[in-house]
């Protein structure tokens, strides 16, 4: 059977909120902010460890809807591996796609990310796909309260 581009999108959506990467706090994190949508009522917490030019460790916790945690799953596993300031604009860059219709396949462009795409489909829910990028951001600028309400 092939899968349709919505079969994948559900399908990441799905695992990686059931399976969360990178869940669980850090001991002693170099930054830390904590994100709310109080229209879901998501809540999270974004912790990063670094060590010079890059994160040695990467985690959230909280909850939420799935597509919440599922956008924060993927976050973590996209964005571990880069120096802070190009995570810092990748997930600028993030932000600014999931606002926009984009020509071509997400998926053929970011990967998994692109499964974050599907929540046009549903504009209610955009602020449960962005909450932890937006919490990453306030965390990584040295702030501690990130909101949906803000953005």
């Amino acid at each position: 059977m092939i899968e349709t581009p919505r079969d994948l999108y559900d399908g990441v959506i799905l695992d990686h909120s059931k399976k969360p990467r990178n869940f669980g706090k850090l001991a002693h994190p170099s930054h830390q902010a904590d994100g709310r949508n109080p229209i879901c009522g998501d809540e999270i917490s974004v912790f990063l460890q670094t060590e010079g030019e890059a994160f040695s460790a990467f985690a959230f916790s909280g909850q939420g809807c799935a597509i919440s945690k599922a956008s924060a799953s993927l976050m973590t596993e996209d964005l571990r591996n880069r120096p802070p300031e190009q995570a810092r604009e990748r997930a600028n860059e993030i932000l600014q796609v999931l606002g926009q219709d984009m020509e071509g396949d997400p998926f053929e462009r970011y990967g998994e990310l692109g499964a974050l795409t599907a929540v046009r489909r549903y504009p209610a829910r955009l602020k449960c796909a962005t909450l932890a990028w937006h919490t990453f951001l306030v965390a990584l600028a040295g702030e501690t309260t990130a909101s949906t309400e803000d953005s």
